[in-house]
């Protein structure tokens, strides 16, 4: 087993694999950097953005990029939007934080605005822009600048994935994004980290799939004026987004779409964030008092609901299931997803649609006063967010 960890991209990248895939890993990704940097003057990203032209001709690796790009702002409806580089600069982000701490989380908490969710840009700039493969170019009106953070890591995770799947088992970690595939021994483990305190907010095991994690804690810095910022922007306003949530973590076939599912997760607030992730894959929420809120699929939820013995955990402080207890007492043994939180008299976990359709919630049910049953032994641990 080959495990690889270098500096590229703003953060650490991790890769876990089998055989190389016939690719060099390392240089595929310098080269991203590179070329897709916005902090980098000669990149391509930075010429294209430079360029006074309404269409300008662009190469295979940016029209790939941006066509990325524009797809997680259609899947978040404008929510991850890509042309949102002039607010960032405005709110502070100029240079690379690669290397800086970031402010205090809880102070900054302390000082932000009154929470609320954000909404798309009502002008959907991203629209405007094309991505003409056939010409070779890239049309967008002129002095419409693109930031690329909000996509490249997860759309790069799933470049090298797609090189190393017919391999094996791989595990490719973007800094809060990637990509696993396990089609044989254990599943991968996955752990979230919790952004206040830096411990394991949650653990997730997962054959194949893509999962990523957007918080504010990472990138947070205070303002000149003494007020805190961070890079996730709200379209609308122009400005960082106090919403309620401090991180989410997705889950999606692809690491793209996970990161595009996050970051419109935590964007949308706690109510529509959860909505989000349960009509999607599933995920995670961390709310700004800290508390850890596991999200499951709606087919899950129904299909529960329809065996007629089975509860959704809920909080009377979250109605509709909201802020679902996780332990199985007195054992407190997770289970291996966070798909559907269910209550037999304790609280469990069930582990996915597939295993639950093909006997898990059978076997559940007859675990009402029984033992839990304990995830695959010897699952190779990744940290993520």
């Amino acid at each position: 087993m080959l495990d690889d960890s270098f500096p590229t991209m703003g953060t650490v990248v991790r890769v876990v694999r089998d055989a190389d895939g016939g690719i060099d890993v390392r240089s595929l990704l310098a080269e991203i950097d590179r070329r897709l940097s916005r902090f980098d003057a000669d990149s391509d990203l930075s010429r294209l953005n430079a360029d006074p032209r309404v269409s300008v001709p662009a190469a295979s690796l940016l029209r790939a990029a941006v066509a990325a790009a524009l797809h997680t702002a259609s899947l978040s409806d404008g929510l991850v939007d890509p042309t949102l580089l002039g607010a960032l600069r405005r709110a502070g982000y100029r240079e690379s934080r690669a290397h800086v701490a970031p402010a205090s989380l809880p102070w900054a908490l302390a000082m932000a605005p009154p929470r609320r969710p954000a909404r798309p840009d009502p002008t959907a700039r991203w629209r405007t822009v094309e991505v003409d493969d056939a010409a070779g170019v890239i049309r967008r009106p002129p002095g419409l600048q693109l930031d690329l953070a909000g996509s490249v890591k997860g759309w790069a995770a799933d470049l090298v994935g797609a090189q190393l799947e017919r391999h094996g088992r791989f595990a490719v970690v973007c800094g809060g994004d990637l990509l696993v595939a396990a089609r044989r021994g254990p599943p991968w483990e996955v752990r979230v980290r919790h952004p206040l305190t830096g411990a394991t907010a949650h653990t997730l095991h997962l054959r194949a799939g893509g999962v990523a994690t957007s918080g504010i804690d990472a990138r947070l810095w205070q303002r000149q004026d003494g007020d805190f910022a961070h890079h996730l922007i709200d379209p609308a306003t122009g400005t960082p987004a106090w919403t309620g949530l401090l991180a989410a973590t997705a889950l999606a076939p692809s690491a793209l779409e996970a990161e595009a599912l996050a970051k419109a997760a935590l964007l949308s607030g706690p109510a529509a964030g959860r909505r989000l992730l349960r009509a999607r894959h599933g995920g995670v929420l961390v709310h700004d008092d800290g508390m850890v809120e596991p999200v499951g699929q709606r087919r899950l939820r129904a299909l529960a609901a329809r065996t007629g013995r089975l509860l959704i955990s809920s909080s009377p402080l979250a109605p509709g299931g909201g802020r679902a207890r996780v332990q199985w007492a007195p054992s407190r043994q997770r289970w291996l997803e966070p798909h559907l939180v269910v209550e037999v008299g304790r609280v469990v976990e069930v582990v996915d649609a597939e295993a639950a359709e093909t006997g898990l919630l059978a076997h559940l049910l007859g675990q009402l006063g029984g033992k839990s049953q304990r995830p695959e032994s010897g699952a190779p641990r990744l940290g993520q967010g």
